[in-house]
């Protein structure tokens, strides 16, 4: 929100120019409030170029301007502007109005902050507390192809959650002055705790892994009061895919998500982020989701620029609309928004389970698994409870899952063992110090995950006999099938960090491998133990 001209003119500020100098054309405007009803007057035939072409069509206006800008409502000399009179009024809503703020000093705001690399109490917060500004603004602001407005309120009402929100209350907020459908005030906030941002950019904070059980945990408990058709989860454009593929897999729920991204931010010229949201209003008011029971048959998606991907095969590909792919080469464009008056459609459904069909959804993970733990020296198993006595997802049981690329030319030498892998020897032992629920995912050649560096490849080895499952998936977007043996797991086609998240919803849900004895010299028995444990993991990669 950048100060007007209007206000620099107004406070003797200097004005502001374009890139080469020269004056601004127009303002910009920005969506506000009035604080009291004004009169205005509107120009007849302003709204469109040819409106006057058209003009026997029409009714006469209200009045007239003279060049003083008097009013009448007969035309008093041929220069008179003809006009409509208008009362606007603070309960019309939201009027684009020139932006009048400076700062407590007195100079313009040119950016978010103060000054360039100012610290959080010098800087303003750009994203909404919540999603009720967005959709207001879509609805007062945005127009649909036939003229109309009001997208979203026209065909459902909404409510608003604030789940790892992108900006915060860092003064609290009173109850009366809350947007979304929570009870009481809201406390002073703390920035990257209470909630996280995208910008500043310096001031930026992404969610640690133990908000993985907060998404699963409050997203269960809206959905399951039974109040709601569905939701959206709305989200930076390169996380949003891997949120909507965890909800996916871990949340036991008949009722659709839909993810949404904006790859232009809100306001911005051309911006994505208003239709994607109309889109899955209109998606899921549409019930085009629903099975002969009512049931959501498509799984979690994510709509961007009118096309309905499958949580788990969607990426942000790029950082433009249109900039999502479907990654696998097996599907994963389920159907379209096709607007124009046209419903939503479904065009192909996913095979793997997803939701209520999962085998790892939150009702399906067990109260404590056993984890591993390194005592004297030996690796014992250890019980870890992963569920407090509500159902809900302890954050700090959430399993630790690294993703190991491999590639060419990457083994030191000829004659270099597993110890000069340094970085994961040193993920393996901190594992094994500090984190009971672990695996890794080894993200090798395409198609089948295998790997070059065979040192690596012999470590990795050994973290399953300690233990840590170990995921196999082909590099980037992998278009074939990653299998497992030796007590690798295949990943299928999933990438990475899709495979990552299914595999901290297996180890929830399993616990760890039972760990060898001696890690570098298993016994048959203990080798076959790890092969039948692992044959569970295996089994829901091959369907999730």
């Amino acid at each position: 929100m950048v100060t007007s001209n209007k206000a620099r003119q107004k406070y003797g500020l200097p004005a502001r120019s374009n890139f080469d100098g020269s004056s601004q054309k127009f303002e910009v405007l920005r969506p506000q409030r009035l604080a009291a009803p004004a009169k205005i007057y509107i120009e007849q035939f302003s709204a469109h170029p040819l409106e006057a072409d058209a003009a026997e069509l029409y009714g006469p206006p209200d009045g007239y301007l003279d060049k003083n800008g008097e009013f009448s409502e007969t035309r008093r000399d041929d220069s008179d502007t003809p006009v409509y009179e208008v009362e606007i009024s603070p309960d019309d809503g939201l009027y684009p109005l020139p932006y009048m703020a400076r700062q407590a000093d007195g100079s313009p705001w040119e950016d978010d902050c103060a000054f360039p690399g100012a610290p959080a109490e010098q800087s303003r917060q750009p994203y909404f507390p919540d999603g009720s500004r967005m959709f207001e603004e879509i609805d007062r602001l945005s127009i649909a192809e036939n003229g109309t407005g009001n997208l979203v309120s026209a065909c459902a009402d909404m409510e608003f959650f604030r789940i790892l929100p992108s900006s915060g209350y860092s003064k609290g907020l009173p109850a009366n002055l809350r947007t979304d459908v929570g009870d009481g005030d809201i406390p002073p906030e703390t920035l990257g705790h209470d909630y996280v941002v995208y910008r500043p950019r310096h001031l930026s904070v992404s969610p640690p892994r133990p908000a993985l059980a907060i998404i699963a945990n409050e997203a269960q408990r809206i959905l399951d009061t039974g109040d709601y058709l569905g939701a959206i989860w709305t989200q930076g454009s390169p996380r949003i895919e891997e949120t909507l593929y965890w909800l996916n897999i871990i949340l036991d729920t008949a009722l659709p998500v839909c993810g949404n991204a904006a790859q232009r931010p809100h306001g911005e010229i051309s911006n994505d982020g208003p239709r994607n949201l109309v889109d899955s209003v209109e998606y899921i008011t549409s019930r085009i989701w629903e099975d002969a029971d009512g049931r959501n048959k498509a799984g979690m998606v994510v709509i961007q620029e009118q096309q309905v991907f499958s949580a788990r095969e969607v990426q942000k590909g790029d950082a433009r609309p249109g900039g999502y792919v479907a990654t696998g080469g097996h599907g994963g464009l389920l159907g379209a928004v096709r607007g124009h008056n046209l419903l939503p459609i479904l065009t192909y459904l996913p095979g793997a389970k997803h939701t209520w069909l999962s085998d790892v959804n939150r009702a399906r993970i067990p109260s404590s698994v056993n984890g591993i733990t390194f005592s004297g020296n030996e690796i014992v198993p250890t019980e870890i409870q992963v569920k407090d006595d509500e159902g809900n997802l302890i954050e700090s049981a959430i399993p630790h899952v690294s993703i190991v690329k491999d590639g060419n030319y990457t083994a030191e030498s000829f004659e270099s063992g597993s110890d000069r892998e340094v970085d994961t020897v040193a993920q393996i032992e901190d594992n094994l110090a500090n984190n009971p629920l672990a695996g890794f995912v080894i993200e090798g050649q395409s198609p089948y995950g295998s790997m070059t560096n065979k040192p690596r490849e012999r470590l990795l080895a050994r973290a399953i006999h300690c233990g840590m499952p170990v995921v196999r998936v082909g590099r980037g977007n992998n278009e074939g099938f990653s299998s497992g043996d030796g007590g690798f797991i295949g990943g299928s086609n999933l990438t990475a960090t899709k495979a990552r998240l299914l595999l901290i919803a297996c180890l929830l849900r399993f616990g760890a491998l039972p760990p060898a004895a001696d890690p570098d010299n298993p016994t048959d028995a203990e080798t076959a133990a790890i092969e039948a444990k692992v044959a569970e993991y295996q089994n829901i990669f091959d369907t999730h």
